[in-house]
């Protein structure tokens, strides 16, 4: 069983940065591809971004390209988003979860709680 836990979430200014970790216990974080979905009030839940397992290759959201950045540690079972340029509609819950590499929900077998980003305009 993996269990994920997101910290780093926060409130920042329009064009401001945040780092968000997604720390991964149980199950080593390299036998799965890992994501980043994001949720507004109202909204349905949104790709952002993954990750393969061993390649590191990244598969991003458009409207993000460009700005965020994920990446993975796998000797610490941890994966980031580093997020640059901000903007008030990135304000949402950022979710980190592990599955098969796609940018599809469904795909995605393990979640974690989420942590709050607000973005000020």
């Amino acid at each position: 069983q993996v269990q994920l836990v997101e910290s780093g979430g926060g409130l920042v200014q329009a064009g401001g940065s945040l780092r968000l970790s997604c720390a991964a216990s149980g199950r080593i974080v390299i036998n799965y591809a890992m994501g980043w979905f994001r949720q507004a009030p109202g909204k349905e839940s949104e790709f952002v971004a993954a990750i393969r397992r061993r390649s590191g290759t990244t598969y991003y959201a458009d409207s993000v390209k460009g700005r965020f950045t994920i990446s993975r540690d796998n000797a610490k079972n941890t994966v980031y988003l580093q997020m640059n340029s901000l903007k008030p509609e990135d304000t949402a819950v950022y979710y980190c979860a592990a599955g098969d590499y796609s940018s599809s929900y469904s795909t995605y077998d393990y979640w974690g709680p989420g942590t709050q980003v607000t973005v000020s305009s």
